[in-house]
């Protein structure tokens, strides 16, 4: 089966990685738009902080391609798909047949329709070339707007904090990161941002930019108020990139329609994976679904059974001096739900949990983040709640033991959302010779996703270096299971 992918972020690499390791055979092309080979874009926060380089947050090997008999073109994207004759024609004008169509295509910033946008020093905040830029502008800025308090604004925000830039950030919502968070959240978390160095501007609209010798100098809003600067990051949102598939004549709504064997409901040939992809009414923006994804479409076109049910999303900020986890139905209030809260505005705590018929429905942890591998298994599984609920925001509450220490996560439970990885399978890689997170990240892919759960590696492979009964003990050999 020719099968060609559409896409090379981190999506269509991930689908490629799990072809090749089911099928060594399957003819496998696929077309990235960008030059560089696949990357951890949710990494791109770090290399804006100066904490990674950007070498270090590439996802595959420089050969690893040729290595494996891909046909990888990068840096040429499609341009069109031929359903009827099962062709696409790439921007060089070739033409190459497919028997499977994988679409992963990912999504396109948002640049709001204003003036002055198109100034030299305002970047928007998206692919690697987008972080070398404003990194670049970073070096001489002397001041800098973030448009957009969401998870990726305020990730960029607290990055430039890091490198000595003032920084504001303008929202137009009446709290931050208000898809994830309920307001007093949002406004703990606006306190920690002050503490950190970053301004946030509410409730306010970007009206233009200002330039000045075709540099960007300022942005007006849309009461008058004008903000100096010399680095304007875009950082609004992202739209689908369905522009091949509606040309193609597949349905698209928001994303493009695919059903549970994430096949286009148009066509069977055609797949969409990742934030194109539009399953039961939902398009995910996170990297976690998208590798789901990519392992059920790898299994369907290597005639394993597979189905995707959907995922249940567990967001978290990636930004040094804060600790934010966020997941469910967190705008629930008392009302409608039993809520269990917490709050230290003064030392940036906030903590909720949101129960509905004795299940955890929604969970934000703001400061202090020890139970959220414990919420996030409740959750994902859908088990009953212990009756001491206070149990479920503290660590151990002075019993002795955290509750979230790796004595008490079963064998069972996953450590790692993004690759699925479970602490059974940490524990395999410890027992082979996988001594500690690199060993572990190459055998399993833990801690390779979003990065949030490497504490959490971490203290299992600390906590199984503490069960090692001696230097006689053999990597395979049993381990006493607690």
């Amino acid at each position: 089966m020719r099968t060609v992918i559409v896409g090379n972020g981190m999506a269509g690499s991930r689908l490629v990685g799990e072809l090749r390791s089911r099928d060594r055979r399957m003819p496998i092309t696929v077309f990235g738009a960008e030059k560089a080979r696949p990357y951890n874009r949710v990494m791109l926060s770090n290399v804006l902080a100066g904490a990674s380089a950007p070498g270090d947050i590439h996802l595959t090997d420089p050969g690893w391609y040729a290595d494996n008999d891909v046909d990888a073109r990068l840096g040429l994207p499609i341009t069109r798909i031929d359903r009827r004759e099962r062709t696409v024609t790439s921007a060089d004008g070739d033409v190459t047949p497919y028997d499977a169509l994988v679409l992963a295509t990912g999504s396109t910033p948002v640049v709001p329709p204003l003036p002055g946008l198109d100034a030299e020093g305002v970047v928007v905040f998206r692919t690697l070339e987008d972080c070398r830029a404003i990194v670049r502008h970073a070096e001489s800025a002397r001041s800098a707007v973030v448009v957009g308090g969401g998870l990726l604004g305020l990730e960029a925000a607290r990055g430039l904090a890091g490198r000595g830039v003032p920084v504001t950030v303008v929202h137009r919502a009446g709290h931050l990161m208000d898809r994830q968070l309920d307001p007093e959240a949002g406004g703990v978390l606006r306190r920690t941002l002050h503490d950190l160095g970053v301004r946030t501007l509410l409730n306010a609209r970007l009206s233009a930019a200002r330039a000045e010798v075709g540099r960007v100098s300022g942005v007006e809003l849309d009461d008058g108020t004008v903000l100096a600067a010399d680095l304007v990051v875009l950082a609004c949102g992202v739209r689908p990139e369905t522009g091949l598939a509606t040309a193609s004549g597949l349905t698209v709504d928001r994303g493009v329609l695919v059903d549970d064997r994430l096949r286009s409901v148009d066509d069977p040939g055609v797949h969409a994976i990742g934030e194109c992809a539009q399953h039961q009414g939902t398009v995910y923006g996170l990297v976690a679904p998208a590798w789901e994804q990519a392992r059920v479409v790898a299994d369907v076109l290597t005639g394993r059974t597979a189905r995707y049910r959907g995922s249940r999303l567990v967001t978290r900020l990636k930004a040094t001096g804060i600790e934010l986890a966020a997941m469910g139905e967190t705008g629930l209030g008392d009302d409608e739900a039993e809520v269990v809260r917490f709050t230290d505005p003064t030392r940036g705590t906030y903590k909720k949990i949101v129960i509905r018929d004795g299940l955890l429905v929604g969970a934000i942890l703001l400061g202090e983040t020890g139970t959220a591998g414990l919420l996030t298994q409740l959750y994902d599984r859908a088990e009953p709640l212990p009756a001491d609920r206070l149990h479920l925001l503290f660590d151990g509450l002075g019993t002795g033991t955290p509750v979230d220490t790796p004595v008490r996560i079963p064998d069972t439970a996953t450590v790692c959302r993004c690759n699925n990885v479970t602490k059974g399978r940490i524990r395999a890689s410890w027992e082979a010779g996988a001594r500690d997170v690199p060993g572990v990240a190459a055998e399993t892919r833990a801690t390779t996703g979003c990065g949030g759960c490497r504490d959490t590696v971490v203290g299992i492979l600390e906590w199984l270096d503490r069960q090692d009964p001696g230097p006689h003990h053999e990597p395979g050999a049993e381990v006493s299971r607690l």
